[in-house]
């Protein structure tokens, strides 16, 4: 009955009858942080680790997967250095890739600590975390605001599992603290006016670093930023003729909406605003909404009940349906889609499929047919590891 009853206000919301729950404290940091608390739970490594100790899929294949990556390499030396300059496409790239996946290597091996409590994965991830904020005191060209949101996503997922978990200690953990505050957060958290993949990636890293510094006036700011870009990042025909705007970006035409969207013109329920440049950037701002959500419902600001999960199940099934190679019509970015979503659906799926009891089956094809989801290179990695059908 709860189930039935939840769908029809959803349906109702999306016709437009109904107004979306304002949530007046989904962008409020709670009173206590819970930790471990950015995108995954130590519920969700308890029962990640418990399907891989028993050999279960695909869990085990995710994990097997993970272990076999450049990532968690025993002998992976860190490349820090004190000036990360990124420009357009990371041209020039000077510490870009290099600062990336020493992030996304020091979460590795902090999963593959939890998942088999041998400390040399916990000392390699200290190791990494160490070595960068030892050395690092900018970012700097055209892309430093989009490489310090992805590379200010993995460091405090690495952190958090590591400060509350591992127990042989990390004496420079107040030196990392300090690197996040002071190099990464400054440099996310007043937003971006770029493609919004950008701002939501940003926001991600603003939100995840205020949980492990437990900075509630930033966490506030992060998430008021985040919900007015995710709402004008998905269109819902509940929207009106036109998507929501940032008001700060001044797009007050039509035309102006129009060209920002990519020249679409044609606005329906689940279009993103990057749909017509590609699935792949696209893959980036729906991993960033559904990464903010699920850390919001970590800390008990559930945003998968506001529209923000609506925007995320419709974004998902939208682009998912073509990603499986249905024909793109004329009336959608000129008949032609560049395909490459990437493997982003898992805790978008797991929220509002397993959770939320959703049908989402296009969504559900294309998670399974991808599993196990490994890493963009980017920002995501390991996710059918960490959130696939994870209830916990």
């Amino acid at each position: 009955m709860r189930r039935t009853a939840l769908l029809a206000a959803v349906a109702a919301l999306v016709a437009g009858t109904l107004a979306w729950p304002s949530a007046p404290h989904a962008e409020a940091a709670p009173a206590v942080f819970t930790h471990p608390g950015v995108t995954v739970s130590r519920g969700q490594l308890d029962f990640a680790r418990s399907k891989v100790l028993t050999g279960a899929q695909p869990w085990k294949g995710a994990y097997d997967q993970m272990m076999a990556s450049r990532y968690a390499d025993p002998n992976r030396v860190p490349k820090p250095r004190a000036v990360v300059e990124c420009g357009s496409y990371s041209n020039p790239d000077y510490g870009c890739t290099d600062e990336r996946e020493d992030a996304i290597a020091a979460y590795t091996n902090a999963l593959a600590w939890y998942v088999t409590r041998d400390a040399r994965y916990a000392q390699k991830s200290i190791q990494l975390m160490d070595a960068w904020s030892a050395v690092i005191t900018d970012h700097t060209n055209s892309n430093a605001p989009l490489q310090t949101g992805w590379a200010g996503s993995s460091w405090p997922k690495a952190a958090e599992i590591i400060k509350h978990t591992y127990t042989g200690g990390w004496p420079n953990s107040g030196r990392f603290a300090a690197m996040l505050r002071d190099v990464y957060l400054p440099e996310v958290i007043n937003g971006s006016h770029s493609n919004g993949n950008w701002e939501l990636s940003m926001m991600e890293a603003a939100v995840g670093i205020s949980v492990f510094l437990e900075d509630r006036a930033s966490y506030d700011k992060a998430m008021a930023k985040f919900r007015t870009r995710a709402a004008a990042y998905v269109y819902l025909a509940s929207d009106g003729e036109l998507p929501k705007t940032v008001p700060s970006q001044n797009l007050d035409t039509r035309a102006k909406i129009v060209a920002y969207w990519q020249g679409q013109s044609t606005f329906v329920t689940g279009l993103t605003q990057e749909t017509c440049r590609d699935l792949t950037h696209t893959g980036y701002g729906i991993s960033a909404l559904a990464h903010v959500a699920e850390t919001s419902r970590i800390q008990g600001q559930d945003l998968y009940g506001t529209d923000v999960g609506e925007r995320l199940r419709q974004a998902l099934g939208f682009q998912s349906t073509y990603e499986l190679g249905t024909t793109v019509p004329s009336w959608l970015c000129g008949g032609s889609l560049r395909l490459g979503l990437g493997p982003v659906t898992e805790v978008g799926y797991n929220a509002m499929h397993n959770r939320l009891g959703f049908a989402m089956t296009n969504t559900e094809t294309l998670t399974k047919r991808n599993r196990p989801a490994g890493t963009n290179n980017l920002f995501v990695a390991w996710e059918t590891l960490t959130h696939g059908d994870n209830l916990s």
